[in-house]
């Protein structure tokens, strides 16, 4: 690691002019965000290696996944929409409800993929992946499963690479898409970490209820927040947001337990999904966190995109999306440009900043205002705001 962070700033970085299919870029991480701007690369000539830690592809973690339009359109722009459509379950609006599961008010849902599109689609996070990661392999991307990458050091020319074969490799551009905990942001010396919000969520998928057609959620009762998600013809996935605690307090043999204890006390469709809370395996625990890296989302020939850079909590369940507009983004610049260079991964820092800021502190407000209790909180009014901005193109 000598040299990354004293000679990866602005002035260590040259101009690299080659046609595409004479650079060579390595994606870290094969979540959203990185598997989509490898398709990307991909498309245009770039020859492309994705390395990811899970053995599987991260294939099997998680439960469901609430995609907004403007993560779908990023979906259709890589192929894969149609796959997307038929895996999971779109529609329109979105319930607020009382405790008890009375329905108390529907608002028809923005479409910020455009009116196309559905307005939000849920659907089972590991079938995402599956369609992703096989999109990857079939772009004539080189993936490798089970693997991380070390960066060793870069000059102007190029960024030398450790796999955790023990292969050594040189590339012309490293994207860094390894979430939220990003050992390669640390690496070339970008100090941002993820800091807790206050609050956490629990996760669960059961099936579906013929009556859940859409997103439900009740604000009040023993959580925050209790809510759930279609995500296909026989399934969804449920939630509640509650102040976060001490995660050594609670063994994960008892997960399911606390789930339940918190949603027992909800109505309407709650009971059915509550029966079936019963494997504490298949709970998830997460708390929620706040990321925004300021400055430059590159350092040198190394350039964050996704969680690596930015994350918030799913109070606008826009994290998928952002990551995906990332790639998208940086895709658009890298192939239309014949130069590499600082000036252009400062546009795309600029150009996502700009969109990803008011999000972020759009998200991580929703959460403060119901951690304190605020009452005339304009939660409808600063959503309407967000979600219309996220309409516009990336």
């Amino acid at each position: 690691m000598s040299d990354v962070s004293a000679r990866s700033g602005a002035n260590a970085l040259s101009a690299l002019g080659a046609s595409g299919a004479d650079r060579r870029v390595l994606v870290v991480g094969g979540g959203a965000a990185g598997n989509a701007v490898a398709i990307l690369l991909r498309r245009a000539g770039v020859p492309v290696d994705l390395v990811e830690a899970g053995a599987d592809g991260n294939a099997s973690a998680g439960s469901g996944i609430t995609l907004q339009g403007n993560a779908l359109r990023v979906l259709r722009e890589l192929g894969v929409w149609e796959q997307v459509r038929a895996s999971g379950f779109g529609f329109g609006s979105v319930g607020i409800t009382a405790p008890d599961g009375t329905v108390l008010h529907v608002q028809d849902d923005l479409r910020t993929g455009g009116d196309d599109l559905p307005a939000t689609l849920g659907m089972r996070r590991p079938r995402l992946q599956q369609i992703l990661l096989a999109a990857v392999r079939a772009s004539g991307a080189t993936v490798r499963l089970g693997t991380t990458a070390k960066v060793l050091g870069q000059d102007a020319d190029g960024v030398s690479v450790r796999l955790s074969d023990g292969s050594e490799h040189r590339y012309d551009l490293v994207i860094a898409a390894d979430g939220l905990g990003s050992a390669t942001r640390a690496a070339v010396g970008i100090a941002d970490k993820p800091e807790p919000t206050g609050m956490a969520i629990w996760r669960v998928e059961a099936p579906r209820p013929a009556g859940v057609t859409r997103t439900d959620l009740a604000y009040g009762g023993p959580a925050h927040i209790a809510g759930y998600c279609p995500t296909g013809e026989d399934t969804l996935y449920a939630y509640v947001v509650e102040a976060h605690r001490d995660r050594t307090a609670i063994p994960p043999a008892s997960y399911a337990r606390e789930m339940r204890r918190l949603t027992t006390h909800y109505g309407g469709f709650w009971p059915g999904i509550t029966a079936h809370i019963t494997d504490p395996a298949k709970v998830n625990y997460t708390w929620f966190d706040r990321l925004l890296v300021e400055g430059s989302w590159h350092r040198g020939r190394v350039v964050l995109v996704g969680d690596a850079a930015h994350c918030c909590p799913p109070t606008l369940a826009q994290g998928a999306a952002l990551s995906l507009e990332d790639a998208w983004v940086l895709a658009q610049l890298l192939t239309a440009s014949g130069t590499w260079d600082d000036a252009l991964f400062q546009a795309y820092y600029a150009r996502r900043i700009a969109r990803v800021r008011p999000v972020v502190e759009a998200s991580v407000l929703i959460g403060r205002w119901q951690l304190d209790g605020v009452r005339d909180a304009d939660v409808p009014g600063l959503m309407a705001r967000t979600m219309t901005m996220l309409r516009e193109l990336p």
